[in-house]
């Protein structure tokens, strides 16, 4: 009886709440929704805790905070999704002992979502990964055409490819030291693919951004030209994010916001990123005075260097700043604001979803690049030890 009310409560809170959104002209559903569902649950449970003499919610909660803390210190650190997948793991153990003192009808509720998203990870395994990524590549290919950033899916597609042949069809052929060569490769996979699942993990969280509407700047970051003189979609969608924040704050608060355009001329490009962004923008009615150009960077890193002194140009004593750019992209650009001792949060423009999982390769594997060196002395360090059992190996069956 108690967990019928305790539901029809959650139902009729998450419906209350639903409907407040819905006549909001700018409507935002996950952020409130979420915070709605994770509030009540932590109540229930609670409650049922206390009333079984039992804490043992103490513990997730301590780690909840302890992962809400450090990404506030910093939210551009991969470690945060890390400490969040192995608190999800660590919550979907405590869900399962807290289920067999109690027989709670809702947390078996919340388990049987645990299990079903879980074992829908499992059953897609490294055969439908792969044929996934085949059909992705395709896609890709057709839609935004033929470059090596559109290759990643495909590439990884292969190797992974390769990969399972070995594994089902020569593995137990072959001599042991060949196999020792040769595991030196899905080892690699399987080291990146722990910080990939991370870096995942902490870009979406890192979507929930919500920056207050008392900003003094937003810097839209470049991304390409048309013809080297017009904005791309995929641009337009980050200046319109922008604009869309700059409309909002105007309308809600009356606070004027200045919008710094932040792109450079490339070798093959008439005019440079910023002048066209600003085009765009005037024709979309935004007045002249509001647009600052920013038209001598060259990467996201010198975007946040150049637009800083800008920001910095003006007697703010402390400016709040934001930026926009594609979802997929604010998280590197963030870390590059911290580089830059810039104190901002991305806002993220929607990308089809399609290109979403090339997309995510890459900026992947830009992290990856900024700390080449501690990954390549890691598995330079494997790799010798592989080898040298090779030799040994090859040395023991002469």
């Amino acid at each position: 009886m108690q967990s019928l009310f305790f539901l029809l409560v959650f139902f009729v809170g998450f419906l209350f709440i639903y409907q407040r959104q819905r006549k909001k002209s700018d409507s935002q559903y996950l952020v409130p929704l979420g915070t709605w569902s994770v509030t009540f649950l932590i109540v229930y449970l609670s409650i049922i805790e206390i009333q079984n003499h039992s804490f043992y919610i103490g513990v997730i909660l301590a780690m909840l905070l302890l992962i809400y803390l450090n990404y506030k210190r910093d939210k551009t650190r991969l470690i945060n999704g890390f400490l969040f997948n192995v608190w999800f793991v660590s919550f979907g153990i405590y869900l399962g002992f807290h289920f067999l003192q109690t027989r709670d009808v809702i947390v078996l509720g919340l388990l049987i979502i645990l299990m079903i998203f879980v074992f829908g990870f499992a059953l897609f395994g490294l055969i439908s990964l792969i044929i996934l990524l085949y059909w992705n590549s395709l896609i890709v290919l057709k839609r935004e055409g033929r470059s090596l950033g559109n290759l990643l899916t495909l590439i990884l597609a292969l190797v992974l490819t390769v990969i399972l042949i070995f594994n089902l069809f020569l593995v137990n052929k072959l001599p042991e030291y060949i196999v020792y060569l040769f595991s030196i490769l899905p080892f690699s996979l399987t080291y990146f693919s722990f910080f990939f699942l991370n870096f995942l993990t902490i870009s979406l969280i890192y979507q929930l951004n919500r920056p207050k509407l008392k900003q003094d700047f937003v810097i839209v970051l470049g991304a390409g030209l048309i013809n080297g003189e017009r904005v791309t979609p995929l641009l337009a969608r980050r200046i319109d994010r922008a604009l869309d924040f700059y409309h909002r704050q105007l309308q809600q608060t009356g606070h004027p916001i200045k919008i710094i355009l932040s792109g450079g001329q490339g070798p093959d490009e008439k005019v440079s990123e910023a002048f066209a962004m600003k085009q765009y923008a005037l024709a979309q009615g935004i007045p002249d005075t509001d647009l600052l150009l920013e038209d001598q960077s060259t990467s996201t890193e010198t975007n946040m260097a150049f637009s800083k002194k800008i920001i910095e140009s003006y007697s703010f004593t402390t400016p709040k700043v934001i930026f926009a750019s594609n979802n997929y992209h604010i998280f590197r650009a963030g870390i590059f604001a911290r580089q830059n001792q810039l104190r901002a949060d991305g806002i993220g423009a929607k990308t089809a979803l399609y290109y979403l999982p090339n997309a995510f390769l890459r900026e992947f594997i830009a992290i990856i690049a900024l700390h080449r060196k501690k990954h390549f002395i890691f598995l330079g360090l494997v790799t010798i030890f592989l080898l040298l059992m090779a030799i040994l190996s090859f040395i023991i069956l002469k």
